[in-house]
């Protein structure tokens, strides 16, 4: 069993289930069986009195997803107190490179927008700044042997950073009609479950009605449902308390990641991913709007210019550098990975296209502009591989030494 929950956390595992999801959803909804598809993803149940009568779609967007972000909080708080991020000198250029492959990619969507003349699906600007860490993660594991595994680190980082500012984003401009009192009340539950999180005795019986309640109070807020299982993740210390051999955070996200990876984020690709474009013209009206065009651009050629451009500046106009045994020729393919968008950019297209002529062009964008980052991104990570490697990649002038390679 614990074989198995591995396997399922795994990056590549993770990343496998994501794309075959995504492909099984994109394959029945372009096939006889596509009415029962959509009528299943737009079945509604819930309690209305508590504002939770939901369609399935929306109760893996709102409430599974909620698990997904939760184990992002958990990660964040991993890497901010004891990892990548605990070090701001080291951190410094990979945080400076997800900036700016979230600034460039919605500058480019932006562009191609105005350019092409479809100023409405303006409110999309979002869905290409987003980078999915464990399709990008697996194909780096994949196709990286031979490279230094501070790319690994370096990738990671920016990732979590780009993630924290896609949680940002959802948080401040995809929330609408605030109420204060339910957004108060889900704060003070999150402050019950950091609380609990710290005492001795306190078991899962007790944290999961907690964080569910946070979780419905959020959703009732108005602000996005899903910044409850971050700010839950967020919480729970990263530091040994008591006599625990590990902190609290690394043991819920052993726990919790083989149901984010294996249940949650499958299920939500499910629902979200079944773009269907059969019919007569039907499919060259989705690749011909303007929002299909500036998604897929800003996820494929966006990151690349945001991840390398930024970082080559950085690197030649300030003190900071890569660290030892990374060049900025080895951000090319990671440019490339972080143009893997599909979860957050899903959600993201969700958001930003509920119920419009746009949804499917902009998911079908993140699909196929996913796909191609991925598989640019595998055959330059083979090619960096074969060329030769100085002794002073990063250009600082100390011998890079022996590099630990994957």
């Amino acid at each position: 069993m614990d074989k198995l929950r591995q396997k399922i956390a795994s990056d590549t595992f993770a990343g496998m289930l994501l794309v075959g999801a995504a492909l099984l959803a994109l394959l029945i909804a372009n096939s006889p069986w596509r009415e029962a598809y959509h009528g299943l993803a737009d079945f509604r149940f819930g309690p209305e009195a508590l504002h939770l009568n939901l369609s399935v779609a929306s109760w893996a967007a709102d409430g599974l997803l909620a698990v997904f972000f939760f184990v992002i909080g958990l990660e964040l708080k991993q890497e901010i107190v004891t990892g990548s991020l605990s070090r701001p000198r080291e951190a410094a250029v990979p945080m400076i490179a997800a900036v700016g492959g979230m600034v460039v990619p919605a500058a480019l969507f932006v562009l191609f927008i105005n350019v092409l003349g479809d100023p409405s699906a303006i409110h999309g600007w979002a869905i290409p700044t987003a980078t999915d860490i464990a399709f990008a993660v697996g194909v780096l594991a994949l196709f990286g042997k031979g490279l230094p595994r501070a790319l690994r680190v370096f990738l990671l980082t920016l990732a979590v950073v780009d993630d924290l500012l896609a949680i940002i984003i959802i948080a401040v401009f995809y929330s609408s009609n605030l109420n204060f009192a339910a957004l108060l009340a889900a704060f003070g539950l999150v402050g019950l479950f950091a609380y609990l999180t710290r005492t001795r005795g306190a078991g899962w019986w007790i944290f999961i009605p907690v964080g569910v309640v946070a979780w419905a109070l959020m959703h009732a807020s108005g602000v996005h449902a899903t910044i409850a299982g971050v700010l839950l993740g967020l919480v729970v210390p990263a530091r040994q308390i008591f006599d625990e051999s590990r902190a609290r955070a690394h043991t819920y996200a052993e726990v919790i990641t083989p149901v984010s990876s294996g249940l949650a984020v499958p299920v939500f690709a499910f629902f979200a991913a079944g773009v269907t474009v059969v019919g007569t013209g039907s499919l060259s009206d989705v690749l011909g709007q303007a929002v299909f065009t500036a998604v897929a651009a800003g996820l494929v050629l966006g990151k690349v210019i945001g991840v390398l451009g930024t970082t080559a500046l950085v690197t030649k106009l300030t003190p900071l550098r890569l660290p030892q045994g990374i060049g900025v020729r080895d951000l090319l393919p990671v440019g490339l990975l972080c143009g893997i968008g599909f979860t957050v950019s899903l959600l993201i297209a969700e958001l930003s296209f509920p119920d419009s002529e746009h949804t499917a062009a902009a998911k079908l964008a993140i699909l196929i502009g996913s796909f191609a980052a991925a598989i640019l991104g595998a055959i330059m990570l083979r090619h960096d591989a074969r060329q030769t490697r100085t002794r002073d990649m990063n250009l600082d002038g100390v011998d890079d030494g022996d590099v630990d390679l994957m």
